[in-house]
């Protein structure tokens, strides 16, 4: 890539705008299978965006990171427990708010139900539950300027097992962080899963002790190892997938069928992933083509709009969508912070 266009795109303004877009489009597709989405909306290549453009639980807990990310750093350089207080904070009152009405997951309104008081936060953690809730939210981590990488990957598990404290969680959601970073710092989608396949294996069995405590007894795992293991051995493995959907690739066919339906979280990584490659350089079109899927359609369409925005920067989304997007003004103001 262009070294001028890596560092003018505004990677954080595409990724956050591309990411509450996907969600827009998505959300009315939901719990919908492709026939019926074809039915509403007519051919998925020209799918709309709806008026107004409503978004989901996906974007809300995406600025609620945020704004915990950058209270953290306001403070000084992030740790855990610089950012540990204010996300959980964050996630409390997104928890609370009248405007937590669009079909929150099961996982997020339980764990924040249990974060809402004195309790540490592993008695929180749902360690049973891979939902895609946890990744869904983390892609302000892979645009925050300046992380190290132990930082980065740290900060990914560390708001993911606030809520999903199943090792896959984790993994994929430092997955989903590093691939971000990666599209923002200008890396060619072309090698992308590569990538992440050899950032999978390089951590496959390190416990970032630092950031999770002692969460792996949570879990009933023998050791902190073997409970980490698992969720990258999991997302090893759905990585495996995308790279064998995408050998013979077939746009015009529902991408869930190759890599899963996305409600967990291996398969929203693997999906979204799936969905970005398919078009790289046509990211309105890998919005639809997620948002018009029998799985979960708002998430599936939030991760690849986070990923699209991250490679191509703020000039990926028409105007004309961009400027109406629900919570527009929230996104921008996060974005500048991490554009600049």
């Amino acid at each position: 890539m262009n070294a001028t266009r890596t560092l003018t795109k505004q990677a954080a303004t595409g990724a956050l705008t591309g990411l509450a877009l996907g969600d827009a489009l998505g959300f009315p597709t939901e719990f919908k299978d492709v026939p019926a989405i074809l039915a509403m909306c007519g051919p998925w290549r020209r799918m709309k965006l709806p008026e107004p453009a409503v978004v989901s639980d996906d974007t809300q807990m995406t600025i609620a990171l945020g704004r915990g990310i950058r209270t953290a750093m306001d403070r000084g350089p992030l740790t855990p427990l610089r950012l540990l207080r204010p996300v959980r904070e964050e996630f409390v009152d997104w928890y609370h708010s009248p405007d937590n009405n669009r079909a929150p997951g099961r996982t997020c309104m339980k764990a924040c139900h249990l974060l809402d008081g004195d309790r540490i936060w592993q008695e929180a953690s749902q360690t049973g539950s891979k939902g895609c809730g946890a990744n869904m939210r983390v892609a302000p981590i892979g645009l925050v300027p300046g992380l190290s990488e132990e930082q980065r990957a740290g900060a990914a598990q560390l708001q993911a097992a606030l809520t999903h404290g199943h090792p896959t969680a984790l993994a994929a959601s430092d997955l989903m962080a590093r691939a971000v970073f990666l599209l923002a710092q200008g890396a060619e989608p072309l090698g992308l899963v590569g990538q992440l396949r050899s950032y999978a294996y390089e951590n496959s069995g390190r416990y970032p002790q630092r950031w999770l405590g002692d969460l792996w007894r949570y879990a009933g795992d023998s050791s902190p190892e073997a409970y980490i293991r698992r969720g990258w051995d999991e997302c090893l493995t759905a990585l495996g997938r995308v790279q064998d959907a995408l050998r013979s690739p077939s746009p015009e066919t529902d991408p869930c069928l190759g890599t899963g339906d996305g409600w967990v979280a291996e398969e929203a990584l693997a999906t979204a992933l799936h969905c970005f490659l398919l078009f790289p350089e046509e990211p309105v079109t890998a919005l639809r083509r997620a948002a018009c899927t029998r799985g979960d359609s708002d998430s599936l369409a939030c991760l690849t709009g986070a990923l699209a925005g991250a490679h191509l920067g703020a000039g990926a989304w028409p105007k004309e969508w961009s400027e109406r997007v629900e919570y527009r003004s929230d996104l921008l103001s996060l974005a500048a912070l991490w554009d600049s």
